[in-house]
């Protein structure tokens, strides 16, 4: 009887195909087990370290105007090289390129559409904190394949994704994955170069007395936001009665899991003060971490409506971002009408 370490990605997607021809093709099984070989690679580069001359910044800009930093371009190309040659996609956008990547005439395309951020939390690979990979999978519309792919193809709901997922560089490496039948974790088996499954269908847990936020971004929060985490931060003494728990990686990636594991929310709010600037990107951080959270059983809101149902107007639109506990979520959402 096979146990569900021994199940390898290729078989939890071979199985996920036969389930289901329609929520996990062969083309889409491909696209993933590529994502997650380009993943690998990334993982070997971010293991070398000083080692292999892959830490610090480049002193070069990406397109949001944020310093790059050597892993950003280096799993950049990374994922660039492994995923255009396959016949799976018709073209690709990275956070850290201006505008997106159309497949090379000389390989074949295929009908799907790869967003991803190849490091997210990239400030804290040089002090060897977690960091991780995002990507989310779209299909081409289907008038792509008589003519050449636009952004405009990549500005779709976050409701239309197909798959998402994320690998962690941490102490283990895991790739976490959706393609809309549930959240599964597998672990790097470093020893055969093998993705394993660890964990799933994975489900929020309720009730943690736990979150996460940046509170260096006090002064930014709306009257809603800055009441939530007060009374949270009164604990014992304040209008809640109890002591809750503060986390702050500054890696998205991390605090998404550490939630999808142990529970809690996750708050990354837009500026108040500025017409609503916010910091994570829609098309590549928030919509696939928001399709991971709501098959868990969660909730994510741009702070008052369902990210999945913010309308996409740009490759790099960024967006506010609160998810984790539907309970908390829906609480939070309260607040900002109320304040």
């Amino acid at each position: 009887m096979t146990t569900p370490r021994q199940t390898t990605l290729t078989r939890f997607l071979i199985e996920e195909q036969r389930r289901s021809e329609e929520t996990c093709p062969a083309e889409l099984r491909l696209l993933i087990e590529t994502v997650a070989r380009a993943c690998k690679a990334v993982n070997q580069a971010i293991s070398k370290g000083a080692l292999g001359d892959v830490l610090g910044s480049l002193g070069s800009e990406n397109v949001q105007g944020e310093v790059q930093k050597k892993l950003d371009v280096i799993a950049n190309d990374l994922l660039l090289d492994a995923n255009e040659w396959g016949g799976h996609l018709a073209a690709m956008a990275s956070e850290e390129m201006e505008t997106i990547h159309r497949i090379p005439n000389r390989f074949p395309r295929g009908e799907y559409l790869l967003l991803f951020d190849p490091i997210d939390g990239s400030s804290n690979v040089d002090v060897d904190l977690s960091v991780g990979t995002i990507f989310s999978v779209l299909r081409a519309p289907e008038d792509c394949a008589g003519r050449e792919v636009t952004e405009a193809d990549f500005l779709q709901p976050g409701r239309a994704q197909v798959a998402a997922g994320y690998a962690i560089y941490g102490p283990q490496t895991l790739l976490v994955l959706t393609v809309g039948t549930g959240v599964y974790e597998f672990t790097l088996d470093r020893e055969i170069g093998s993705w394993r499954l660890t964990d799933g269908p994975m489900r929020i847990p309720t009730g943690t007395k736990e979150f996460a936020i940046n509170m260096a971004r006090r002064r930014q929060w709306s009257p809603g936001i800055a009441r939530y985490i007060e009374e949270r931060i009164l604990g014992t003494e304040g209008p809640l009665g109890e002591d809750y728990n503060m986390r702050w990686t500054a890696s998205m990636v991390a605090d998404v899991h550490r939630i999808l594991k142990r529970g809690g929310v996750f708050l990354y709010p837009g500026d108040h003060r500025k017409d609503g600037k916010a910091k994570l990107r829609l098309l590549y951080e928030a919509n696939p971490m928001s399709f991971l959270i709501e098959q868990a059983g969660g909730a994510s809101i741009d702070g008052a409506i369902p990210i999945m149902e913010v309308e996409a107007v740009g490759l790099h639109q960024r967006v506010g971002v609160v998810l984790g506990d539907p309970e908390e979520v829906a609480l939070i959402a309260d607040y900002g009408r109320t304040g």
